[in-house]
This record gives C-alpha cells, structure tokens and sequence, in this order.
C-alpha cells in the first residue's frame, strides 16, 4: 500500500508540475504578443493610414453585400437600408438577404424594398438551415457568380457609406488578401454594466490581439462581420463549411493553409449591438468558447499542414489556437495542485508559490491588454480609476462566465455537436 500511496503521490505531482509548465509557456505567449503589439503599433498605424489613402481605380468590381438573418424581426429593414446606403456604383452593388427565419422576417425585409428602385436586392429564403451561417453564406455566394468579393454584415451592424470604399482598397491593392476585417465598434456600450466591460474585452481584443496579428504577419481569424471576402479564397480553401459553431475562424485557417492571409483595419469602425442581458451575454460566450474549441482541438492537425509559413507565423497559430486550452489547463491544475499538495507536504509551498505567481502574471497580462486596447481606442474617455473599476466588475464576469460555460470546454473536447444559436438582437 505504501508503494501504491508514493506512486499516485508522485503522479499527481508530475501531473501537476506538467500542466504548470505548460500554462506558463501560454503566459510567456501572452506576453509575447503584447511585446510584438508595442513594437509594431506605430508602424502599423502608420502603414493603414497609408493604405487607406489609396486611390481606387475608376472601374470598380462587382460586390455583394450578404445580410444572414434568423428571426431578426424589424431590425433586418435598419440593416437593409445601412447596406442600400453604402458608396458603391449602384449596377455593381448586390445585397442578399440570406433569410433562414421560421418568423415574419422574411416579410418585414420584403416590405422595405420599394424604397429602394433600381439596387440589386434579393432575399433567398432557406426552409433548411443546413450548415446554418456557414451554409447561408455559400448559398448566396452561389447565386452570384459575377461577383468575386463578398462582404459580410450581420444585421445589428450599421456600416458607414465609405465602409466598402475602405474595406475594399486592401483588398484591391494586394491580390494575396483573402480577407479585409474592419473593427467592431458599440451603439450601447454604456447601456449597463455588462454591455460596459463586453467593449472594454473586445476593445483588447481589436485593438491588441487582432491588430497584432495582422501586423505582425500571424494567421489572423475573422471576426465573422464586418469584413469583405475574396471569392478566389473562399474557393481555395474549401468554401464555408458549417460542420463547427465558428464557421469564421474555420475558413481563416483553411485559407491560411492555402497560401493566404488576411488583414485587419484597426481604424475602420462599424458599430453594432452588445448583448445586453446576462443569459444572451452567456449563450453567446459558450457558442464562441465551444466553436474555438473545435478548432482547437484541430491544431495539431492544422498545424501539420502549415509547410512554408516560417517560425513567427507558426508561434502566432500555435498562441492564439492554443490560448484556449488555458482554461480546461486550469480546470485540471487545481485539483491535481491541490491532491498533489495534500501528498507531497515537502512540494506544497513551492507548489502554491507557483500556482501564485501563474496567478499573478495572468492578472498582469489581462489588464495590460485592457488597458493597451482602451487607450489606443478610446483615449481620455476613462480615468484610471474609473477603468479598472469596471476591469474588477469584469474579473467578476468572467469567472462566472468560465464556470457557466465548462460544460462547453468538455463537449469541445469531446466532439459533442451544437445547433448554432444566434444572439438575440435588440435593436440598439
């Protein structure tokens, strides 16, 4: 029995000290890609605003706009009447509403064409919602051959006319962009509290996470709106495939793989809706953590096929698909720490030192990127005092959001499948 009690003594520690080191190479990550963001930040800034100064050709491509919606209500007519508004030639600007609505949606968008004579607007309704977004997009992309770009909005999102115009300069410029991702931006983001630290999250994640990668030549993921696709990668890389809830970050990869890339315009803005609601909030947050999850847990699969692409690219896919380990890591660490303290009392204060330091150096990382994201989007808005009070609300949120959402991580992991669920919009 003795011999039992030291081997599962000294397994648990092994365990643990392994899921220690493993986390503290994603914190090292973490710390990397906010080095790599102040390093490029200037130039990067200085390079898109002379990118966007290009002048465009007189002749302009054919370019859809595709609307997906499921039971949006009288918000697709908003968003309808955003993308008739967009600066395009009119005979060379095609809007598709990709109706997959068991509600009155449908009618609410047809009621709204007449005031539009003269644009290309169609709605294509699906009775089955195969490959749900995913297979929406696809279908409408079918229906229009002539068109080689597609530029993806969903319905909550209200695009300034010259969102094209911008969008589409990289896209024109450098025929190796798969992709052109415009920046998120908030119509409630002082609604309340919540909807108050989701811009501060998605602010760091913008301006910091996203912005980085493009700059520094990592495979960038898109943000799934809000962006222009180039037909020719879309086909290269396999078509939008709805077999995962992240149908966005999917095809990132895969065109990725097939030799392109995609590029982020961290001064490009289009404001949309926050959720709200806790339980929208929630829902929402396990769709994304589980879709990351599913490709997650691709990545070494992923990673197998990425030939050519040069250590700083493979080091950016390896941070940013690995982070989401980090929290079933933590999951499993704590337990395993606390079983293998109880067992080894010699190990146990080395042991929580650890675990405090791990602790430590992730605060640090999170509120560097906070505050990295803010000041850069939104300088002089907050006071110090005021921003780190809604970062501690946001700690807060977060833990209960991870708790809420382990199911998901587990079900990632698994394989269990999930019918997409769409964040219900309020019409902000």
């Amino acid at each position: 029995m003795a011999v039992i009690a030291s081997l599962i003594a000294s397994l648990a520690l092994a365990i643990t000290v392994v899921l220690m080191a493993v986390l503290a190479l994603m914190l090292a990550g973490s710390f990397w890609l906010l080095w790599l963001h102040v390093r490029h930040r200037d130039e990067g800034l200085r390079k898109e605003a002379a990118l966007l100064d290009w002048i465009l050709p007189a002749e302009l491509p054919h370019v859809a706009v595709q609307l997906p919606v499921f039971n949006e209500g009288v918000i697709v007519q908003r968003a309808i009447r955003a993308a008739a508004a967009l600066d395009w030639p009119r005979d060379r600007l095609h809007i598709q509403v990709l109706d997959d609505s068991t509600d009155g949606t449908g009618e609410l968008a047809r009621a709204v064409l007449a005031e539009f004579p003269g644009h290309h607007i169609t709605i294509l309704h699906r009775e089955n919602r195969a490959g749900f977004k995913a297979g929406a997009l696809a279908e409408g992309m079918a229906a229009l051959p002539q068109c080689d770009y597609f530029a993806i909005l969903d319905v909550d999102y209200i695009p300034a006319p010259d969102f094209l115009k911008r969008t589409m300069t990289p896209l024109l410029r450098d025929p190796t962009l798969a992709f052109s991702q415009a920046r998120f931006d908030y119509l409630n983001a002082e609604t309340n509290t919540l909807t108050r630290i989701q811009a501060i999250i998605l602010d760091a994640h913008l301006a910091v996470e996203q912005a980085t990668r493009s700059w520094a030549g990592h495979p960038l993921p898109f943000n799934g709106t809000c962006g222009i696709w180039r037909r020719q990668a879309v086909e290269a890389a396999g078509g939008w495939m709805g077999d995962t809830l992240v149908e966005d970050m999917d095809l990132s990869y895969r065109a990725w793989l097939a030799g392109w890339r995609g590029t982020f315009l961290v001064t490009v803005s289009v404001p949309g809706e926050l959720p709200a609601e806790q339980r929208a909030y929630v829902a929402q947050q396990r769709r994304w953590s589980k879709g990351s999850g599913e490709i997650a847990r691709r990545m070494f699969t992923v990673l197998s096929g990425a030939r050519g692409k040069g250590l700083n690219a493979m080091l950016g896919a390896i941070l940013h698909l690995g982070t989401w380990w980090s929290t079933p890591l933590i999951m499993l660490v704590i337990p395993f720490g606390i079983v293998a303290a109880l067992l080894n009392p010699a190990a146990a204060p080395w042991l929580g030192l650890a675990g405090a330091l791990l602790a430590i150096g992730a605060e640090v990382a999170v509120f560097v990127m906070w505050r990295l994201g803010n000041k850069l989007l939104r300088p002089g808005q907050l006071t110090a005092s005021q921003f780190y009070g809604r970062c501690l609300s946001l700690q807060a949120l977060g833990i209960s959001t991870i708790l809420r959402n382990a199911a998901g991580y587990f079900e990632a992991i698994l394989s269990r499948k999930s019918v997409f669920q769409r964040t219900p919009k309020q019409g902000a």
